[in-house]
């Protein structure tokens, strides 16, 4: 699967750690940055991680900042993206089963690599189930 990941400075170490466990695992990756610790704004990461999602250049995504709200926020402004932050396996697997989530976010200030990689595992391995749900994320495309 085509991954974009993308962070602010406050995740640089997370981000480092699942593109390179991702990669292991087969998956092709795309680094979005930023790559060190100088000071970045959030929202140039959300924007360049949507616009690899909605520019069909990677079919899933991973945000990443200190908190994972603020990069949310910025990847869901675009349209086709559906960005859903996460702390725990069923809030990624929700995300995805429920609402169709094409990316997640989390906090790398809140949220360790173990439990981070046990997100992403629930997130790349959950498929949407459609029916009822299927009703209401088209609502949510309907009303952008």
């Amino acid at each position: 699967m085509r991954i974009a990941i993308a962070c602010d400075h406050a995740a640089v170490p997370l981000k480092n750690d699942l593109r390179d466990w991702l990669s292991a695992e087969g998956h092709e990756m795309l680094d979005l940055g930023t790559h060190d610790d100088a000071s970045v704004h959030y929202p140039d990461y959300g924007r360049k991680l949507a616009d690899a999602i909605a520019s069909g250049a990677a079919e899933r995504g991973i945000a990443l900042c200190g908190s994972g709200i603020g990069i949310m926020i910025a990847a869901n402004r675009n349209p086709a993206v559906r960005c859903a932050l996460v702390a725990e396996p069923l809030s990624a697997e929700l995300a995805r089963s429920h609402n169709d989530a094409n990316a997640i976010a989390m906090g790398a200030r809140l949220i360790g690599p173990e439990m981070a990689r046990a997100c992403v595992r629930a997130f790349l391995s959950t498929d949407f189930l459609g029916g009822r749900h299927a009703a209401r994320v088209d609502m949510l495309k309907e009303s952008v």
